[in-house]
């Protein structure tokens, strides 16, 4: 592999217990729940609470979250959907802007549609599988929300970009905007009213949040501003355990998120391209890209047709992840043609902003955990005096009444979230995951074949130079092909004369998604750490 392809970063090793995230202080808070006798889901929890604070852009307590939890002492993986539902007051007829078609993306509406999920599901979590009381892992997020913490340089420029629309909610501007500009990389910014809710948390669990005077801000909030949030919407609110989605790609099992999310993407992919053998193929070349590009075109055909909430709608899952379905779609991998947008329909967007989260303990508990707020700040709407972000979540509804997603009571949102782990020879070896929307079961994709086909390490498979195959905004053409730079020019101009149509990228793009991950070794369970450089992330040990 030439050199110039990656930052030279070797991946982080340690003995006894790991975290790795997008932001450093996150994982360095998560680490410290470890060595304080936590374990991986108590450091999880810590480190999604500190990204609430310091990464606000990409997630918050106003998101949803998903989970797989593996136990080290019976190597069970588990489950726990932390997807917010849709309120009692939703339906198409509610939304406002229904004529064009679509859900407003930013504002009031999509910031009460759904319920937030993710404080439920870091308290249904911690009940089962924490160690720490809740006020210990949330100690340093409430530190960081209450004394301020330094702005970086990809928070100032979110918040920059950003601009028009956080400005346009008092609370939100107030937050962002104290001193009347945009934070400069290296200032401190603080949340006191986000410190009151985490502590609320910490004092009282699941019921500090969706009951009592958080609640009730909320609630208040909602109704002033022409949301729709009840009390009633909030106390309802849980998260849920069950059981992963199962497959394998040669001689190991991959485990991902069910639907509502869709994990069930990458186990299609794996399975359509592992009778091509990507093996026999240069890791950089263009047959390679060719044949996982080809890959995703029709398993997100697959997901737009039929992804929803499986409390409403009925999903084959277990034929879209086996190998005879997988036999039958790969008759339309054509290694010299381009499969178009237009032969296997979709639709979409890669746009989206996300934190991944992965743990190991010293006793083989593993956390992967995906947390977000959909869009960029989400809605963009703070709840009142809470200093809760809401999500847009909503805004990935459909209003049409014909399809399995379309907005209903009760009903959770088709998610881009997913979580994965994989293990080899009964053993758990690897926890990874990634940001991105519509990127995500691609990188998790090029993630696991750079790792099980080329023998790459965590941290090499991460820097890989990465494609994204669709769109980042409405009317954009859905069959574009984004490519950093780094790839070989041979390879670019080659995927072009095969008919893909190529957006060339710089040589790191954030666009290309924040994916980390631990890997463990099978004989000395020793951990190895890999984090995005495209993110301010670290994987950190001890």
């Amino acid at each position: 592999m030439p050199l110039d392809i990656k930052t030279g970063r070797p991946a982080t090793l340690a003995p006894h217990g790991m975290v790795t995230s997008p932001h450093s202080l996150a994982s360095a808070a998560g680490v410290d729940v470890l060595r304080a006798g936590g374990s991986a889901i108590d450091a999880a929890i810590a480190t999604s609470a500190v990204l609430a604070v310091v990464y606000p852009h990409m997630t918050g307590l106003g998101g949803d979250a998903f989970w797989l939890i593996h136990d080290g002492g019976s190597g069970e993986i588990s489950y726990l959907n932390g997807g917010g539902k849709a309120v009692a007051g939703a339906s198409p007829e509610s939304v406002a802007g229904r004529d064009s078609g679509e859900i407003p993306l930013r504002g009031i509406i999509p910031a009460t549609l759904t319920v937030p999920g993710g404080a439920a599901s870091w308290t249904a979590a911690h009940d089962l599988h924490g160690r720490l009381p809740l006020p210990r892992v949330l100690e340093a997020a409430i530190g960081y929300s209450r004394d301020g913490f330094p702005v970086t340089g990809r928070l100032a420029a979110f918040i920059e970009m950003m601009r028009d629309d956080l400005l346009a909610h008092r609370e939100t501007a107030a937050l962002f905007f104290a001193s009347g500009s945009t934070p400069q990389p290296g200032a401190k910014l603080a949340n006191p009213d986000l410190a009151d809710t985490l502590q609320a948390v910490a004092e009282r669990g699941r019921a500090g949040f969706y009951e009592g005077p958080v609640a009730a801000e909320m609630v208040r909030f909602s109704q002033g501003q022409g949301g729709v949030f009840q009390a009633a919407d909030l106390a309802q609110q849980d998260a849920t355990w069950g059981g992963p989605l199962v497959g394998s790609y040669r001689d190991f099992t991959i485990f991902n998120t069910p639907p509502p999310t869709q994990g069930f993407t990458v186990l299609e992919m794996l399975n359509l391209i592992e009778p091509f053998d990507p093996r026999t193929m240069d890791l950089l070349g263009p047959d390679r890209l060719h044949l996982l590009v080809q890959a995703k075109q029709i398993a997100y055909h697959d997901r737009d047709l039929l992804l929803a909430d499986p409390a409403f709608a009925e999903i084959p899952v277990d034929t879209l992840i086996s190998r005879e379905y997988a036999r039958k779609r790969g008759a339309l991998i054509n290694p010299h043609s381009a499969l178009r947008w237009d032969q296997v329909p979709s639709f979409g967007s890669l746009a989206g902003d996300t934190v991944y989260i992965a743990a190991v303990d010293r006793d083989g508990n593993a956390a992967s955990l995906i947390q977000s707020l959909y869009g960029a700040f989400g809605s963009c709407v703070t709840a009142g005096s809470t200093g809760v972000i809401l999500q847009n979540r909503s805004a990935y509804f459909s209003l049409d009444a014909n399809h399995p997603n379309c907005l209903a009571p009760g009903k959770i949102p088709l998610h881009t979230l997913i979580a994965s782990m994989a293990k080899r020879d009964g053993k758990l070896c690897t926890v990874l995951g990634c940001m991105g929307a519509d990127g995500q079961p691609q990188i998790q994709l090029q993630l696991y074949t750079a790792m099980i086909d080329y023998g790459l390490d965590i941290q090499e498979a991460l820097e890989l130079p990465r494609f994204l195959s669709g769109r980042f905004a409405l009317g954009e053409a859905r069959d574009t092909l984004y490519l950093e730079s780094r790839f070989p020019v041979a390879t670019i101009d080659a995927l072009e004369r095969r008919g893909h149509p190529v957006h060339r990228w710089g040589a790191w793009n954030e666009q290309a998604g924040h994916a980390h991950g631990i890997t463990i070794g099978p004989e000395d369970r020793m951990l190895s750490g890999g984090s995005d450089p495209r993110s301010d992330g670290a994987a950190i040990g001890y």
